[in-house]
């Protein structure tokens, strides 16, 4: 595996472009949100694209990193392991949503719910729910016509 120091900016970007964008996207709602109200409608559409777009960013990077056994859409596992060591690898990807989850989860609730940023961490509480659902439910459940089912099928 190359070092980052030593790859060039377009071979960086030929390999992370999706999730380069994807942050850049992300950054922009954060400052926009920032220097608005989010009474106003304008605001609070700012706050729903931060959760929406960090569950993106997580799904980006999390099937590019992590493992779910049973799951078409996470990386493949190079080598395998047994007992706990094997347990986390094959369920890195679920196990990292939800411990992630769980953090967001206790902030929210040490926060005012309905304060600027207590809303905006309680939707990405949400989207942590929606998106570690979907992790759990692609590994058993398919979709006539989706390109993932039809390779488990």
């Amino acid at each position: 595996m190359k070092s980052l120091s030593r790859a060039s900016p377009r071979r960086i970007w030929k390999e992370h472009s999706l999730s380069i964008v994807a942050g850049l996207v992300l950054g922009a709602w954060i400052v926009l949100y920032c220097l608005n109200d989010p009474k106003t409608h304008l605001g609070a559409f700012y706050g729903n694209a931060i959760a929406d777009w960090s569950g993106s960013v997580l799904v980006i990077l999390g099937t590019k990193y992590l493992i779910e056994r049973g799951s078409p859409e996470s990386k493949k596992r190079a080598k395998k392991h047994g007992g706990v060591r094997g347990f986390l690898d094959e369920h890195s990807l679920s196990l990292f949503v939800f411990g992630t989850g769980a953090l967001w989860a206790l902030a929210y609730m040490h926060s005012d719910a309905t304060s600027k940023w207590g809303q905006v961490v309680g939707n990405i509480v949400s989207e942590w729910g929606q998106m570690l659902g979907l992790v759990l439910l692609t590994k058993k459940l398919y979709e006539r016509g989706s390109k993932e089912s039809r390779s488990q099928a």
